[in-house]
């Protein structure tokens, strides 16, 4: 599960989801749009467009997967609740994994039932590389003992564990940044794919 507001998709995105694929060896990425992110303003563009605009980006990718799961379900939209729904699908032996940015990690024990994130999926830690801190002290109870060293390791058990992750491509795309372009009448070429662009500009979104 890779979630996100995707306001809109760019392809730092999509490439961070395809390398999630590869690394991990995973059957597919949900790719999650949030209807109501609890941490952060709701988007000024409806989820059902974030969805359309990830599914085009998505397009015919092996293993890339747009889940609106949040989109139809009412309320602020809780990982939590979102992992309960998949590991109710996929039933309790599968192995689930929820990836997030290294910036969103050092939230993770202020979000809903942190603690039972990993009662339903590991966590994996996309890591940047020029940016560590200090952890909160109550991440640090958090993760207490959940760390591990690889893949393979991370795999043994469905759920539960903990891993950091550098990926091979780091682009320095920011969503913000797109919407400020956007706003100012600026270029986005190749910073977005081009089916993204074309809808977003012909409906004059971020404008």
């Amino acid at each position: 599960m890779l979630g996100g507001t995707f306001d809109p998709v760019h392809i730092g995105h999509l490439r961070s989801a395809i390398e999630l694929r590869d690394a991990l060896v995973l059957d597919r990425v949900h790719m999650v749009p949030a209807r109501m992110p609890p941490h952060r303003a709701t988007p000024g563009v409806d989820a059902e467009q974030r969805a359309i605009m990830l599914a085009l980006g998505i397009a015919d990718t092996p293993g890339l997967y747009v889940d609106d799961r949040e989109i139809r379900r009412e309320g602020p939209s809780y990982s939590t609740a979102t992992l309960a729904s998949l590991r109710e699908e996929l039933g309790p032996h599968a192995r689930l994994v929820m990836a997030l940015g290294y910036d969103a990690y050092l939230h993770l024990a202020d979000w809903h039932e942190p603690q039972r994130l990993f009662e339903l999926a590991h966590v994996v830690v996309v890591d940047r590389p020029d940016h560590r801190q200090p952890l909160p002290m109550a991440l640090e109870t958090l993760i207490a003992g959940r760390d591990v060293a690889s893949v393979d390791a991370l795999m043994q058990s469905p759920a539960g564990g903990l891993l950091h992750l550098s990926l091979p491509t780091r682009m320095a795309i920011s969503a913000t940044a797109i919407r400020e372009r956007l706003q100012r009448g600026a270029s986005v070429r190749y910073l977005l794919p081009e089916a993204v662009e074309r809808y977003l500009l012909a409906r004059r979104l971020y404008q």
